[in-house]
């Protein structure tokens, strides 16, 4: 048992010589005083002249046993430099100006020998005189402008492959004239890809298609056809490319472009047999070509998904390429599926926020909110989140907004995810956002959209295409939604009505400034839901004041002293129409032939009248005549027979008003003679849209105080 503990204990490894003295301890360091400099000669001179023959002459390194050496333990001095030594230019130890003086000279001497270096230099500072074009007087720069050409031309290939000399050409590009740009971008022909590839480079391009015409554009863009795979898996190129596609490519041209995304042979053989355009559409295409389906949908499979996991996703061409690609997929598929998941996996989600932006993209992405299951719809809406507002107002994301209106059965998650980003969170951000929403071309579809649906008024032809859109997903939702759509429509008009109504009443001068901001608060007042009182009281006293009030500031006042004139009184704008409607209670109905009145009954004739009261005349006979035509044709009205006595009284401004020329008249009347005089001056016959009016028998007078006479 011994013999076992002593191997088990013993296992260490033991050197030979085990005294405690000699190795158990550390060896000590004999640390010797520093040598003093002041040293006896005879010792010196007997250590210099102990041998007559040198190490170098031996062949070996010096040994010397000067001081400052190992020998004494002290760190080894820098020796000093010796500038008499022949061959080299710095020597270890030189002092640093030197040295950077002599780096400079060289670098300078190297510029010298490359080709073009005297033209590049001067060219160099032509342009920094010339960038700073407000201190340039114009005769000056015109000079330095065909200076810099006269150095330039026959050049500018090879100045534009320069990092250096590349803001050269632009500048000349920049004050060129038009035949100028046409040379420099012949001149530059044959290199565009190349150009588009380089890190300065590629802004050239961008600036020869900003300033040129279409003639340099015929130029440039079709030096990229057959190289679309390669420039747009490019980190520099693929920018330019899109740009190019996005921005001044015809349609023929981005057909061709996108076409290569189907295939190489695309690629290669550009032009369809015959005289007919190029397509890109891929459905089109699989049609007259049905056996090629299989290689062209996986060639564009791979192309998409190669980018989508680079992350570079920000391209329109790719979301053009994606949407033919899940258009010619048969919905409830592997291949369908797979695609859309494909979309989905983006950790980051930028693919997604990136297409909402495109038009192409923002289509593809409310048919995956159409063909998707609840699960589907909600991780969508998940990765858009803090970004609806940026949507909202952006010509192709807000219809997203609207797709998730319609589509989603969710509508807690839609009021939760959605709404409450768009009006905001607090009372003062919820006016805000509301204000800023109604008076956007774009922002206040997603606000307005709920209230009033797809009307003419909201959508305008500028917006035709999102109804095209909306009709496609209405179709698709009656197999994939199972809510009613009223029903949807109703609930989030609920969760929409409260901000809306609290915003009009906190600051309704701020929306009734705009005739966007009045669409909103009639719809508002007439399709939301919950206690309307404050609102309604706030819009009707925002009527009050003098509307013949003459508009000048008072001194003093705020308006003075920034020197803007105060607002014009509301009965003096277009927007006094809201008020008819607000009277009337409802919207008028085409097919009906009636005004149907909204429940439970606004009532505003009775908040409106006190408002007014004192200057019911001025709005008799103004503009805004019709709204008091309508306080008389209301049938909720109770102040009927005070009004008919205070217009009974005042006839005759009434009779006034009705037979002369109101301010539009007489300002159309004066633009039709000033039309009338230039067309004899020229002795040709002016131009007019639409009939011809005879002045004899157009009507001239207040509408309005017309109809008013006939009802007393």
């Amino acid at each position: 048992m011994a013999q076992k503990g002593a191997t088990s204990t013993g296992s260490k490894r033991k050197f030979p010589n085990t005294s405690k003295d000699s190795s158990s301890k550390k060896p000590k360091v004999d640390k010797r005083a520093p040598v003093q400099e002041e040293e006896s000669d005879d010792v010196s001179s007997d250590s210099s002249d102990d041998s007559g023959v040198s190490d170098q002459e031996d062949g070996g390194a010096e040994l010397t046993n000067k001081k400052g050496s190992h020998g004494n333990g002290d760190l080894p001095k820098r020796p000093k430099a010796d500038s008499d030594q022949p061959g080299k230019v710095f020597e270890k130890g030189a002092d640093s100006r030197e040295s950077h003086i002599k780096q400079r000279q060289l670098a300078k001497e190297r510029k010298a020998q490359k080709p073009l270096a005297d033209e590049l230099q001067r060219a160099k500072k032509l342009w920094e005189r010339l960038r700073r074009k407000s201190h340039v007087p114009k005769e000056e720069r015109q000079k330095l402008v065909e200076e810099l050409f006269s150095i330039a031309t026959g050049r500018m290939r090879e100045f534009a492959l320069k990092h250096d000399a590349v803001r050269v050409v632009q500048t000349a590009i920049k004050y060129a004239s038009a035949e100028r740009r046409k040379m420099i971008a012949t001149e530059l022909k044959g290199t565009y890809p190349q150009l588009a590839e380089s890190k300065y480079a590629k802004f050239l391009i961008g600036k020869l298609m900003v300033e040129g015409d279409k003639e340099v554009r015929d130029m440039i863009v079709p030096e990229f056809y057959g190289k679309v795979r390669k420039l747009i898996n490019h980190a520099e190129a693929s920018w330019i490319l899109d740009d190019i596609y996005r921005g001044v490519a015809t349609p023929e041209q981005k057909a061709i472009l996108l076409r290569e995304w189907y295939g190489p042979e695309f690629a290669i053989f550009r032009q369809q047999g015959g005289d007919a355009k190029p397509t890109a559409d891929l459905s089109q295409i699989l049609q007259e070509q049905p056996n090629k389906r299989t290689p062209i949908m996986k060639y564009l499979h791979d192309m998409t998904n190669q980018l989508i996991q680079k992350k570079m996703t920000g391209f329109t061409m790719l979301h053009d390429a994606m949407l033919q690609y899940f258009l010619n997929t048969k919905p409830g598929t592997e291949e369908a599926k797979e695609y859309m998941e494909l979309i989905k996996e983006d950790e980051q989600g930028d693919l997604l926020k990136n297409m909402a932006f495109t038009k192409s993209g923002a289509r593809l992405v409310c048919l995956l909110l159409a063909y998707g299951s609840a699960k589907d719809r909600k991780q969508i809406l998940k990765t858009y989140k803090d970004t609806f507002q940026l949507m909202s107002a952006d010509p192709h994301g807000h219809i997203v907004i609207l797709a998730a209106y319609d589509l989603i059965d969710d509508t807690v998650l839609t009021s939760k995810s959605i709404i409450s980003e768009l009006i905001g969170k607090t009372e003062q951000d919820e006016v805000s956002n509301i204000v800023i929403a109604a008076n956007d071309p774009n922002a206040r579809i997603a606000i307005r959209y709920l209230l009033e649906g797809p009307t003419k008024q909201l959508f305008d032809a500028a917006h035709s295409a999102d109804l095209r859109i909306l009709e496609e997903i209405w179709e698709i939702r009656k197999t994939t939604s199972k809510k009613d759509p009223e029903t949807r429509r109703k609930e989030l008009v609920a969760a929409l009505s409260p901000p809306l109504l609290a915003a009009i009443a906190q600051s309704p001068a701020d929306l009734m400034s705009t005739s966007f901001g009045c669409q909103l608060v009639t719809s508002a007042l007439l399709s939301g839901v919950g206690d309307k009182t404050e609102a309604l009281q706030a819009v009707a006293s925002s009527a009050g004041g003098n509307p013949d009030d003459t508009g000048e500031a008072m001194e003093g006042s705020d308006e003075a002293a920034t020197g803007f004139a105060p607002p014009v009184h509301i009965s003096k704008t277009n927007n006094g129409r809201m008020y008819k409607t607000l009277i009337a209670g409802g919207t008028y109905d085409k097919a009906a032939g009636r005004v149907i009145k909204v429940e439970p009954p606004l009532r505003f004739a009775d908040l409106l009248y006190p408002a007014i009261k004192d200057h019911i005349i001025s709005w008799a006979t103004g503009p805004s005549s019709f709204t008091v035509l309508n306080l008389l044709e209301a049938d909720d009205f109770s102040h009927k027979d005070e009004l008919k006595k205070i217009l009974k009284k005042n006839k005759k401004a009434l009779e006034k008003a009705a037979t002369e020329e109101t301010a539009e008249q007489r300002a159309a009347r004066e633009a039709l003679e000033a039309n009338a005089a230039e067309s004899e001056k020229s002795e040709k016959p002016a131009k007019r849209k639409g009939k011809k009016l005879d002045p004899k028998k157009k009507s001239v007078g207040n509408a309005g105080s017309k109809l008013l006479l006939e009802k007393l």
